[in-house]
């Protein structure tokens, strides 16, 4: 019984000091990203809202798209300061996640709807162009 109380009073120590150490994680990211102009959840509205037209993104959809891109914005905020410091790790990584986000959006899109969605990659990064943050 005490070896019991114990353990779980060890673990809870432990489980607290993870979290307190991955909050100070997110919490730099969160910075470090912002600092950078990348906000995962105003990028995520304007990418919906040009490729939900764009596909005729049906209702069940549009939650499931919207997460995928989410997902793959946050995955993207870990290291898009590698873009600049390391451009070729940097294409590495995004190409991945990238492949990725293709994957989860062929389980949700037809494949007209994906067709188009691969159609809509700019032919350049242009900063202006709110799509270039899902292909570059």
């Amino acid at each position: 019984m005490k070896k019991g109380i114990i353990l779980l009073a060890i673990l809870a120590i432990v489980s607290t000091e993870t979290n307190a150490q991955l909050g100070n994680v997110l919490d730099k990211a969160k910075s470090a990203t912002a600092a950078a102009g990348f906000d995962i959840n105003a990028l995520t509205g304007g990418i919906m809202g040009k490729l939900a037209p764009a596909l005729t993104l049906t209702a069940a959809q549009k939650p499931k798209v919207t997460n995928a891109i989410t997902e793959y914005l946050s995955q993207k905020a870990q290291f898009i300061a590698k873009q600049k410091t390391n451009p070729a790790e940097y294409s590495q990584r995004q190409m991945g996640i990238f492949q990725g986000l293709k994957s989860k959006l062929a389980g949700i899109l037809v494949k007209n709807q994906m067709n188009k969605f691969l159609g809509l990659k700019p032919a350049t990064n242009d900063p202006a162009n709110v799509l270039s943050q899902l292909f570059f």
